[in-house]
């Protein structure tokens, strides 16, 4: 037989064998995962990095991307428990833990993740109070990330965190509340007032006690009160009271202190 007769087969056979070898290799990212079924059924996940496809039985229907997702969702004029009609802006960030079943289970599991998200937002801002929305917005991120995680997780699908951008209120709940905190400081400026009052009150209540069971100190108060509305105003200040004759030397002194040099 020639050998070109034999060699033609060869060859024929080797280039099929390229081919098929070409078409069984496949390449995925180190984010990635190739989800390969067999003959129809779930067989194996490919990747990352190098792996191999057996034409005509096996075939890669889905890549999976395992990377942190990002998805926005909004909720306008929900009513909070205390109906008050708010619209809430928020962020989810979630990812991919089960390729099989986020491939087997559901068919579209990111329009699915944005679908729950959007659903869990407004019943999340059905069960809370408008108050504690506004003031604790970091319970309001890990209840809305708990019930996400809790719907999605038989896709393979889990909410890693939800962050609420904004929660928009009506312009006069905006005023009623901006009223409502003013006379709340005012309020707690009277209050304070009134306890700088007491303990005045009372510090004063135990000088009068100390005086009166002590004259002596109470003259050297006057005196003392005297010689500094003399010394602040220039001017003698005689009070007619039964103390006047202790008093004599305070007011010559201050005369003596105000009149003229060599008079």
């Amino acid at each position: 037989m020639p050998a070109n007769a034999i060699a033609l087969p060869v060859i024929f056979v080797v280039v099929v064998a390229l081919l098929i070898l070409l078409r069984s290799i496949r390449i995925a990212n180190e984010w990635q995962r190739a989800v390969v079924l067999r003959l129809g059924r779930f067989d194996r996940l490919g990747g990352p990095g190098l792996y191999l496809v057996i034409p005509l039985l096996e075939q890669v229907t889905t890549i999976i991307d395992n990377r942190v997702q990002t998805t926005s969702i909004t909720a306008e004029q929900a009513l909070t428990r205390d109906t008050v009609a708010v619209g809430v802006d928020a962020i989810v960030f979630w990812q991919v833990t089960d390729a099989r079943a986020a491939a087997i289970n559901i068919a579209n599991y990111r329009e699915a993740i944005e679908r729950v998200a959007q659903t869990t937002l407004r019943e999340m801002i059905g069960s809370t109070d408008l108050q504690r929305l506004l003031s604790d917005r970091q319970a309001a991120d890990e209840k809305l990330r708990a019930s996400i995680t809790s719907k999605t997780s038989t896709w393979g699908v889990a909410a890693v965190s939800v962050e609420i951008r904004d929660v928009a209120i009506p312009k006069e709940l905006q005023d009623a509340m901006s009223r409502q905190a003013q006379a709340e400081r005012e309020k707690m400026a009277r209050v304070t007032l009134a306890s700088a009052e007491q303990e005045i009150a009372r510090q004063v209540l135990e000088a009068a006690k100390l005086y009166d069971s002590n004259p002596t100190a109470l003259r050297l108060r006057q005196m003392n009160l005297l010689y500094e509305m003399n010394k602040e105003r220039g001017t003698t200040v005689l009070i007619p009271t039964d103390m006047a004759s202790s008093l004599g030397a305070v007011v010559a002194l201050n005369k003596a202190m105000q009149a003229p040099p060599g008079g």
